[in-house]
């Protein structure tokens, strides 16, 4: 109740202010709000973009994590790495954006330190890392947040699914080593974190400090086009955007659903077979 209750108040009211039911300038019933949306190109520009900062970080994030979380089992498990990876998890995702900018701007640590070096002659040469068209500074920040849980995460289901025994056991039929883990340590792994993989997707796309400090205007997350539609001083802009924010979450919810099920037909087919 303390959970759910909030939140459906929120989505309910939300869909009532969309279809102009409820709230300032609303008039009574109309579907002008979300047919504006849904025809518009705003709205899915900023899904898409989400979309793709999200997929592309945590595809990132994926690769790093395994690499390190392979490559140093021993001393994420025992040694002061074990310790120090948590460190980045302190960090709240305002707190990292900060940090990144300052890294990665024009007038950054980054730029000036390659000025000293002589590797560029003028500091508006130094490549546009923050506030870019591709979201270059948000994917490495996400990056940057999201690696160390990953590298954790495998390290600790490594040990917890004994992915030696079955590599040795694997061994004993002749598999090489790119066999190991390519059928063995990767579809292990993978397949145990797919619902937090699936959830960081989720995570990233929703995300909103980091986008807000070092996104552009154009194109924008998800997130920051919502909530300028709502707080912007358009009165007429603030249905649109709890449209755009009930549209979000149905599809996300519809995504959601389709990968349960599909998850739950590959269970029923293997236990058939």
């Amino acid at each position: 109740m303390v959970v759910v209750l909030p939140v459906l108040s929120g989505l309910v009211y939300a869909t009532l202010y969309s279809f102009g039911i409820v709230g300032i300038l609303n008039e009574g019933f109309t579907l002008e709000n979300w047919s504006g949306i849904l025809s518009g190109k705003s709205f899915w520009t900023s899904l898409f973009f989400s979309f793709y900062v999200a997929v592309t970080s945590i595809l990132i994030s994926l690769v790093l994590s395994l690499s390190m979380a392979l490559s140093w089992k021993k001393a994420l498990q025992n040694g002061i790495l074990s310790t120090v990876i948590y460190l980045p998890l302190c960090f709240p995702g305002t707190v990292m954006a900060f940090f990144m900018f300052q890294m990665l701007s024009k007038s950054g640590f980054l730029s000036r330190l390659g000025f000293e070096a002589g590797l560029i002659q003028d500091l508006t040469i130094f490549p546009e890392l923050i506030n870019d068209a591709y979201g270059i500074g948000i994917i490495i920040t996400s990056v940057l947040l999201i690696t160390p849980f990953f590298v954790i995460l495998f390290t600790n289901l490594y040990r917890s699914e004994q992915i030696e025994n079955y590599k040795a056991l694997a061994s004993t039929f002749g598999a090489s080593k790119s066999q190991l883990l390519r059928r063995v340590t990767l579809p292990i792994l993978l397949k145990k974190s797919s619902v937090s993989i699936y959830l960081f997707i989720i995570f990233v796309m929703g995300s909103y400090e980091v986008p807000l400090l070092l996104g552009r205007q154009s194109p924008q997350m998800i997130s920051v086009a919502t909530l300028q539609k709502i707080q912007r001083y358009n009165l007429y802009d603030i249905p649109k955007g709890f449209a755009m924010s009930i549209l979000y979450v149905l599809i996300i919810v519809l995504v959601l659903v389709l990968l349960y099920w599909r998850n739950r037909a590959f269970f029923n087919s293997n236990q058939t077979s």
